[in-house]
């Protein structure tokens, strides 16, 4: 209880304003990379994680996450916070009285709690690219509430709930491991991908995959996307440090280096593989840089960055080409960006840290060893683990009851029509002009 800091409240109440925006702005990216008929079904997919994520949130997620270590540290305490009611009480001040609220840090715990909120939301959205085209809308729906539940909520309190922040003990990777993950490289990124990869190996491939061209339908949203993803990622990185201060202007600038760098190192391995460099490599390079410096943004130094941007561009635009070697569908290359990509950053932790940088910690490359280098071994290999093997359980117990797959017909059709009853783009409207009907029926011109 106290009085929040309204310069740091300002930063976090706009930061989970951006972070909100992510998850449009992803449905943005996935819906362009998709095709016609299949657009409002991904989109959906995307949108849809929102208000899933909200209700669970507020019920029990919250709690789920930041609640004390419970259920042999497997979960926090999912009653400790149960519908925010402990989070509201206190003095406003009105009538000219103290200021007295429970806060997180120096900010309101609820402006935490809506900040939070938009990882969660956008880690579910993230999942769905990799079963483009194909899932059912409805099973995707009860699919993003377990998976949530089940996986999401466990991982993200090992990774972010710190002992005596929000209560009084948290979760095991953040604070027995002592693994470094600023803002969720584990949690979001590798957690995302290899639930992506279990979807996609249970419901099957696209029809046609790999016969047929599947090619992005609209490029220009994919870029837009891409863009509304970037701006979101410096609420994502630098709204973490929950205050306006250095180690907010640290994340921010190594988020804008790495995005940076990763955009110019896909596009020279495209340059070098393919002959062009393309719109659509400078989008996914954009966004394998920001997925690998998500874990790193406040260990490595501004040049450590361009390191990190540089070796997920280039792992990344290598590694989508993994899928047709190994004949798994995952449509969206969540797996050759957001596992590829989330490995690759949390790892380079324990190469490039540097004690100069907020957390003080070396990493090997700066004389630290390669105990740092293990410990984030450690958390990529176990949070990898458990969200394949449970997120497959969840998908596989679906299949056999409901059935998440969607008719074949339907998937051959557009899955928007018969899942939406709807259309993207309405091609069937009359135009006027010559050779549009006339007055009575009859061609004119």
């Amino acid at each position: 209880m106290g009085v929040p800091d309204a310069g740091n409240t300002a930063w976090v109440l706009a930061s989970a304003a951006m972070v909100l925006l992510m998850t449009p702005g992803l449905a943005f990216f996935y819906g362009g990379m998709v095709r016609v008929k299949s657009v409002l079904n991904m989109m959906m997919m995307s949108l849809s994680a929102i208000g899933v994520v909200w209700v669970l949130w507020v019920l029990f997620g919250y709690s789920m996450v930041f609640g004390d270590d419970s259920v042999g540290g497997w979960i926090g305490d999912p009653t400790q916070f149960a519908g925010l009611t402990s989070l509201i009480g206190g003095s406003f001040g009105a009538g000219g009285g103290p200021v007295e609220i429970p806060l997180v840090g120096t900010v309101p715990a609820l402006a935490f709690v809506a900040f939070q909120a938009g990882f969660a939301m956008v880690t579910v959205a993230l999942v769905s690219g990799a079963v483009a085209d194909r899932m059912r809308f409805m099973p995707w729906v009860i699919f993003a509430g377990l998976w949530a539940t089940l996986v999401y909520f466990p991982v993200a309190h090992w990774v972010f709930a710190f002992d005596g922040v929000t209560a009084e003990t948290g979760g095991w990777i953040a604070n027995q491991l002592k693994a470094i993950d600023f803002a969720g490289g584990t949690a979001v990124e590798i957690n995302a991908g290899a639930a992506g990869l279990a979807l996609a190996l249970v419901v099957g491939k696209r029809r046609g995959w790999p016969r047929e061209a599947m090619r992005p339908h609209n490029l220009p949203a994919v870029m837009v996307g891409a863009g509304l993803l970037w701006f979101g990622w410096f609420g994502f990185n630098a709204g973490s440090s929950l205050a306006a201060d250095g180690i907010a202007a640290v994340a921010l600038v190594n988020t804008m280096g790495a995005g940076a760098m990763s955009m110019v190192a896909w596009l020279v391995v495209e340059k070098i593989r393919d002959g062009k460099a393309t719109s659509f490599g400078a989008a996914s390079g954009v966004v394998a840089g920001l997925v690998a410096i998500t874990p790193s943004c406040t260990a490595v130094t501004p040049i450590g960055a361009l390191g990190v941007g540089a070796a997920a561009g280039v792992a990344c635009a290598l590694a989508i080409g993994l899928k047709y070697r190994f004949r798994y569908d995952d449509s969206l290359d969540v797996v050759g960006v957001h596992l590829v990509g989330g490995i690759v950053g949390t790892l380079m932790i324990g190469l490039l840290a540097s004690s100069d940088m907020p957390p003080g910690v070396d990493g090997l490359f700066y004389g630290g060893g390669v105990t740092q280098l293990g410990r984030q071994a450690v958390a990529v290999v176990v949070v990898l683990a458990y969200a394949f093997l449970v997120t497959a359980a969840i998908a596989t117990v679906l299949k056999l009851t409901i059935g998440i797959r969607a008719d074949p017909q339907h998937e051959t059709d557009g899955i928007d029509e018969h899942e939406h009853a709807e259309s993207a783009y309405e091609f069937a409207s009359s135009h006027g002009g010559h050779g549009s009907s006339g007055l009575f029926g009859k061609q004119s011109g």
